[in-house]
């Protein structure tokens, strides 16, 4: 598939790793529906990325429904789908035993419910969106990227939730890129490590700068661009499929 030619829904895509993406495939003549629910922050993007190239849809991901609803709008937008980059997801921070006690199951469950649940629904609404598509090369008619995270590998301590939802979303990689291949649908997963997201803008510059400092090479956190040069690589590479790709200057997690 050639970057000109994509049709992608992004989720989480009106910031961050999301917006990176968006704005990688419009700069290359794709087009992009942007799923969130910061209608603010949506109406910023697409007046940044342009009306033509890119429309706003909010979308809580946990919700089947909606998903599959928008996923079906954004097609007329689009004029077809035939790739979609899962990036809404929340971090979910907290312990099993906390200082107040153990952790309430609501907690837990939200993050399986975004990080998760929200990818599995957009994953499925899109690919039963391609399989109508006419075949390409190879007979391929869409792509899938998820996004996970290291953490789903060395979850830290605090990290239970958030690295169960992100474990899920590499443990069903695989089998979704074996059941796709009877529709020519690809499924692949980058697993982002630590990165200058909104999440980080925050922090006192002494936490950020040892953030940096923990990262062997090179010593700084990612920035939003090269997930998106990495996603725009899966696109554009057929023999891409089933597999998790690390992007993350070779940190490995300390347990805290």
């Amino acid at each position: 598939m050639k970057l000109q030619d994509v049709r992608a829904v992004v989720s989480g895509g009106v910031s961050g790793l999301g917006l990176a993406v968006a704005r990688r495939l419009v700069v290359e003549g794709g087009k992009v529906a942007l799923f969130d629910i910061n209608d603010e922050k949506g109406a910023a993007a697409v007046a940044e990325l342009g009306a033509e190239r890119a429309r706003y849809f909010r979308t809580d991901v946990t919700d089947e429904d909606s998903v599959a609803a928008n996923v079906v709008a954004a097609k007329e937008f689009l004029g077809g789908v035939n790739a979609a980059i899962g990036c809404a997801g929340i971090l979910g921070a907290g312990r099993a035993l906390g200082k107040d006690g153990p952790m309430p199951l609501k907690g837990f469950a939200s993050t399986i419910a975004v990080n998760l649940i929200g990818t599995f629904n957009l994953a499925k609404a899109a690919a039963d969106a391609m399989q109508h598509n006419p075949p390409g090369d190879d007979g391929e008619r869409g792509v899938i990227v998820n996004t996970a995270s290291i953490a789903a590998f060395e979850g830290q301590i605090g990290q239970v939730a958030y690295s169960a939802s992100k474990g899920g979303v590499v443990a069903m990689t695989l089998p979704l890129a074996r059941e796709f291949t009877r529709i020519g649908v690809r499924v692949m997963t980058v697993a982002p490590g630590v990165f200058h997201t909104p999440m980080v803008d925050g922090m006192p510059e002494q936490v950020y700068q040892s953030l940096c400092a923990q990262v062997p090479f090179p010593p700084r956190l990612g920035q939003p661009d090269e997930f998106a040069d990495a996603v725009a690589w899966i696109l554009t590479n057929r023999y891409l499929n089933g597999e998790t790709i690390r992007i993350d200057g070779a940190i490995r997690l300390a347990p805290k």
